[in-house]
């Protein structure tokens, strides 16, 4: 099973290293000089540099590692296969639309690297234009198995966790997870996401409850979906 390293850069942003026992993959890698640390001092070679979108803040170490190292830019045309191998195994790549039109997520298996799709508690913001899209990819995330981890690109938890309280004040998950939380290792799982992630839970009645207290349409998933997107 391949393993996955956090490394956290500027203010908020987390980047990732997926790895065997030999080889790895970066994603959104700006922590580059901590990466390619790591890559030697574990004696692996980065065979891939890869990123969930193209905002600078996530595509800034790209040059860096490729200096640094031997690997490939994976671009989109690579990615758009589908698939990555590493060390025999598949990395799958998921089309994400929503937060940018390029966004992507990287399943393993086991974790989602979730670029600013899927923050930890929350969705990124909408700057592709297309709502229809981001609710697909929404809930294409939603399928995936409760036990999978959700490795996002910005540590915003605090935030999210208190707009998710304000949206749900009697939830009482909210206020575990937030036990859990350790800057130093940020993380949830799809079953935390669907207990404390309101873009996870418009279905749930305490969710259709408040739309209708608003005022909101609530008749339809797509319905409940827009009026929930619609909240500030």
């Amino acid at each position: 099973m391949l393993k996955v390293q956090q490394f956290r850069y500027g203010a908020d942003n987390l980047g990732y290293l997926l790895y065997g026992t030999t080889v790895a993959m970066a994603v959104d890698g700006g922590a580059a000089d901590a990466i390619l640390s790591y890559v030697d001092g574990h004696r692996l070679s980065l065979l891939y540099i890869a990123n969930t979108h193209a905002h600078q803040d996530h595509t800034s170490g790209n040059a860096a590692l490729l200096a640094g190292s031997r690997a490939r830019l994976l671009n989109g045309s690579d990615l758009q296969e589908g698939m990555v191998e590493l060390m025999g195994q598949n990395i799958r790549i998921i089309p994400t639309p929503g937060h940018t039109k390029d966004s992507l997520c990287f399943y393993t298996g086991s974790a989602l690297i979730a670029g600013d799709t899927l923050f930890n508690g929350t969705i990124g913001n909408f700057f592709s234009g297309d709502l229809e899209g981001f609710y697909h990819s929404i809930r294409k995330l939603m399928e995936l198995p409760e036990g999978t981890v959700v490795y996002a690109g910005h540590d915003y938890v605090r935030d999210s966790m208190a707009f998710a309280k304000h949206l749900e004040p009697g939830n009482r998950a909210i206020g575990d997870f937030l036990k859990r939380y350790d800057p130093k290792h940020v993380f949830s799982t799809m079953a935390d996401e669907r207990k404390i992630n309101p873009y996870f839970r418009f279905n749930e009645p305490s969710i259709v409850t408040l739309l209708a207290r608003l005022g909101l349409p609530r008749e339809t998933e797509w319905e409940r979906w827009q009026s929930l997107m619609s909240i500030e």
